[in-house]
């Protein structure tokens, strides 16, 4: 099994269980002026809440693969030039928030608003203001462009990853 295959089967088993919930919902009791719905209702709302426990373990086995699997792949990247390797656990990580907290470290470079010019001080002096910049623009401005691009870059090579790699069932 890929690991796609695992984890859209865990969606489908989600919604079966989910299913399961509300037909035992709908069907564990009635009032004593009602008919049963079913022949045997006590044994099919048991059998229904057997198949649900059933269905749990099932997505807690191809979960803890998923994450297995996500632990021992590595996959090699190319981010601004530089290739990095690192396993498809850590790419979710980097994805799920890390590159956008770097891109938001970046972004806080700014010349903040100073303006360049001749202003009069409170003596009354002309003084020049220049900005002083404790940082390199242009590294900026490369850091920020990678960083906005890496979220995407990670899912199309992702997609492919989880399309091709076997799932580890140990």
């Amino acid at each position: 099994m890929k690991l796609i295959e695992a984890m859209k089967k865990v969606k489908e088993l989600t919604k079966k269980a989910d299913d399961l919930k509300e037909k035992v919902k709908q069907h564990c009791a009635i009032a004593s002026f009602e008919t049963s719905v079913y022949p045997n209702q006590r044994a099919q709302v048991t059998e229904w809440i057997q198949a649900h426990s059933d269905i749990l373990k099932e997505i807690l086995r191809l979960r803890v693969a998923i994450q297995k699997t996500n632990l021992v792949t590595q996959v090699t990247i190319n981010l601004g030039d530089t290739d990095v390797t690192k396993s498809v656990a850590e790419w979710i990580h980097r994805r799920r928030d890390l590159a956008l907290n770097e891109l938001h470290m970046w972004n806080m470079l700014t010349d903040r608003n100073i303006k360049e010019g001749l202003i009069k001080s409170p003596s009354g002096d002309t003084m020049e203001v220049k900005v002083v910049r404790y940082y390199d623009p242009v590294e900026r401005d490369n850091k920020k462009n990678l960083f906005t691009s890496e979220p995407s870059i990670i899912d199309g090579r992702l997609e492919v990853i989880n399309a091709i790699t076997d799932l580890v069932e140990e």
